[in-house]
């Protein structure tokens, strides 16, 4: 399985190509993003998100709260898929954060066992 991480906004380098945001990135429009598929179920909740940028978040809490919303039934369903689409080629988890080992994307790449 390969999994790897990339700007949305980067060229495509082949691979399963998928969003794993829950908003639509700034500036792109959708024809120019390349995708096979947008996996927002998989993103931090609107709430979680907006802890995590307001003045009392902190990655470590927001990892661990992230990880108790990836145990929610329908998101392991979507997890199980992404798993499914990188045994059958590279996964590309795409995200418009500016860095993101300081991010959702961080902790997702763990769910799905992917190298980073």
């Amino acid at each position: 399985m390969s999994v790897r991480v990339e700007r949305v906004y980067e060229a495509p380098d082949g691979g399963v190509r998928v969003l794993v945001d829950r908003l639509w990135p700034r500036g792109l429009r959708k024809e120019d993003a390349h995708l096979d598929r947008w996996a927002k179920e998989v993103a931090p909740s609107t709430e979680l998100r907006r802890w995590f940028h307001g003045p009392e978040g902190e990655y470590r809490e927001f990892a661990r709260r992230y990880r108790a919303e990836l145990d929610a039934p329908g998101v392991r369903q979507e997890l199980a898929e992404l798993r499914a689409l990188a045994a059958e080629d590279d996964l590309v988890l795409l995200t418009a954060v500016k860095e993101p080992e300081h991010s959702h994307v961080e902790v997702l790449l763990e769910r799905l066992g992917g190298a980073g």
